[in-house]
């Protein structure tokens, strides 16, 4: 596992123009036994767009936040901005694979795709396993998605849409049977909208009652709500969310503690120090050595 020096530590990648659409937000590649050559995708990186596909063969294996994963045929991936990944090694794989932009989301005509499942991603899922009649409609939408891609046209954009939403509420139902297996409720919708006001603020806001005054709720009712829905307390979610960036931190930057904890919110590295121990029962110093052994 190979780890960074840059500065940033660890490299943000953007959307780069498209060819076809000449646009940085939408961008889509057929692979046919291609092989990636990008060495840049050979280091850990965050990506600041979303990038679906579906791995028809092929691929070799990669790592999401820690977690590596040996590609499965016949299987569709999803990464979220943010998310820190690597390839092991470039190997031949045959799919179809697109990418798209918070921007891009921000469209008028795309805006319904912000509140599925497959975007917001509340379970932190990767990986679709997909039956065989699944792989058919699939694939079938992947090639119309495709052929209106290389379209250029008055209605090119609204029909691009209107094929990426099938496809992303088709894919929104497996997510919801695979991972949540609950009902959306208005107190499901409070969860999944606190979850993803923490991924936005985690870095500054610490408290559940921060939280509660960005969602015009009481900090009781946030808490109850929370605790109902997820059985884990409201404070829990925030502890989880920075133990896992410190983490990843951690394993894959050469930052200093203080680093970490400045870039966390914490105003002191003593502090931080005790905070990650109490939620992992290790110091960071040792969860660093131990990980980095482990994966060498």
């Amino acid at each position: 596992m190979n780890l960074t020096t840059l500065d940033p530590p660890i490299p943000l990648y953007t959307l780069e123009q498209d060819p076809i659409l000449g646009s940085k937000l939408f961008s889509m590649s057929r692979f046919e036994g291609t092989v990636t050559h990008h060495s840049e995708l050979l280091i850990p990186h965050r990506k600041d767009y979303y990038l679906l596909g579906f791995i028809r063969q092929g691929g070799g294996r990669h790592w999401v936040d820690m977690v590596p994963y040996e590609p499965k045929d016949q299987t569709f991936y999803f990464f979220a901005p943010q998310q820190i990944t690597v390839k092991e090694e470039p190997l031949p794989t045959w799919g179809t694979a697109f990418a798209f932009t918070q921007e891009f989301l921000a469209l008028q005509e795309n805006t319904l795709l912000r509140t599925l499942p497959m975007i917001q991603n509340p379970e932190n899922g990767h990986e679709l396993a997909l039956s065989e009649a699944d792989v058919m409609f699939v694939e079938d939408l992947l090639d119309k998605i495709y052929s209106e891609y290389l379209t250029a046209g008055v209605w090119h954009q609204r029909m691009l849409s209107a094929y990426l939403q099938v496809l992303l509420t088709y894919l929104s139902r497996l997510y919801t049977e695979q991972f949540e297996r609950k009902t959306f409720s208005a107190e499901t919708q409070l969860l999944k909208k606190y979850q993803a006001e923490i991924n936005k603020h985690f870095h500054q806001l610490h408290q559940v009652s921060d939280y509660a005054s960005l969602l015009h709720v009481s900090a009781g009712y946030l808490s109850e709500v929370i605790k109902a829905q997820s059985s884990k307390s409201a404070i829990t979610h925030i502890h989880d969310r920075l133990v896992l960036e410190a983490r990843r931190l951690l394993f894959h930057s050469e930052q200093s503690l203080k680093e970490i904890a400045f870039g966390l919110g914490f105003s002191d590295a003593s502090y931080f120090s005790r905070f990650f121990k109490r939620e992992t029962q290790v110091t960071p110093a040792e969860y660093r050595a131990a990980t980095r052994r482990m994966y060498q």
